[in-house]
């Protein structure tokens, strides 16, 4: 990472304009012959697996982006990376949560980078399937033995970033983008997105009350720097601590953060997808209450999530209890990772099941 950073509305002007050039070249040589897409796509859909990210490779020679993928920056910290990973681990189901509550929605609050996931469709018809597999890439990314040679982080990262070149791909095809909104997936909003399942997250879980030490934030946020790093996101856009990123998320928000039609329905698919699945003992008055107490008025009020207050006593309820459970030691973490990801592959599982 670079040792000083200044956003400016010059520079994300220009970042707007900035996709993922050697995934997106990637993408244009491989869909011009349809039994390379067809390779493709039968590694796309395939399991992890340790020889899987060189067997791309051997398929499709000659791309240095994939060749690379493996490829740790030189700032990365194995170290931090683990004890990102252990920090996840302490708290994966109230960060898994708050990824609905609170991550994307305030994603749906960029209403031009938002555009992109309401053309395509998906997470409007198909909420629940999409919401599954972007847990699944947090869950992956963020095991215990994820970085390891063995681990599943490099292959579903590299899948992700091929996947982002090729909704590119298809929303220019599809004739209904408008360049004024920038370019697809680009640079601002894959540094908005990174942002939001590390600093907001990070935000969240104290609002809830949990005690975060700096230690655990910035091994967090460090493992989530390294990942957008994998994805494509240029280095002049990871911020390099929280102060940082505070700062480009104030830039980000006061740039792109606005009401639209297509950020209010996504947000409302969401919510139904959230309703529908709660079989805590909450109201759907309480979790839309929370919502707007972990988003704040105003992006709730830009997404049009209904005007409700979570009662005082239920909101200190959670922050006491939270705040105790911090201070509870953190013990045998592969294993409690390995429980905590079988309970929730299992519930999302019987979940998709029923509906």
């Amino acid at each position: 990472m670079a040792d000083h950073k200044i956003y400016s509305d010059e520079i994300l002007d220009r970042k707007r304009l900035i996709g993922d050039k050697p995934a997106d070249d990637f993408i244009k040589a491989v869909f011009a012959d349809p039994v390379k897409k067809m390779q493709l796509q039968k590694w796309m859909n395939s399991t992890s697996g340790e020889q899987a990210t060189e067997s791309l490779s051997i398929i499709f020679p000659g791309f240095a982006f994939i060749d690379k993928a493996q490829k740790l920056p030189a700032w990365a910290d194995p170290e931090l990376m683990t004890e990102g990973s252990a920090f996840f681990t302490r708290y994966s189901e109230i960060i898994m949560s708050l990824l609905g509550l609170l991550s994307l929605p305030y994603c749906y609050t960029a209403a031009h980078g938002t555009m992109v996931l309401y053309i395509s469709e998906l997470i409007r018809k198909q909420t629940t399937k999409r919401l599954y597999d972007t847990a699944i890439f947090v869950w992956d990314v963020m095991a215990p033995d994820a970085f390891a040679l063995n681990g599943n982080a490099y292959q579903q990262i590299l899948k992700v970033r091929i996947m982002h070149a090729a909704v590119r791909y298809y929303t220019y095809q599809s004739r209904k983008w408008d360049d004024a909104w920038g370019v697809p997936i680009n640079q601002e909003d894959m540094a908005g997105t990174n942002l939001s399942f590390s600093l907001i997250v990070i935000r969240g879980l104290r609002l809830l009350g949990f005690s975060i030490s700096e230690s655990d934030q910035e091994a967090f946020l460090h493992t989530w720097a390294v990942i957008g790093y994998l994805t494509g996101l240029d280095e002049d856009l990871i911020p390099e601590n929280q102060k940082m990123g505070d700062e480009l998320d104030a830039i980000i928000k006061r740039r792109q953060f606005c009401a639209s039609p297509h950020g209010k329905e996504l947000t409302e698919s969401l919510i139904a997808h959230i309703l529908a699945v709660n079989k805590s003992k909450a109201t759907d008055n309480d979790i839309l209450g929370l919502m707007r107490y972990l988003l704040g008025t105003e992006i709730s009020d830009l997404l049009a999530i209904k005007k409700v207050r979570l009662p005082l006593y239920k909101l200190t309820l959670i922050k006491t209890f939270n705040l105790f459970k911090s201070f509870i030691p953190q013990r045998n973490v592969n294993q409690k990772f390995q429980n905590a990801y079988t309970t929730f592959k299992k519930q999302s599982l019987e979940i998709m099941e029923s509906m």
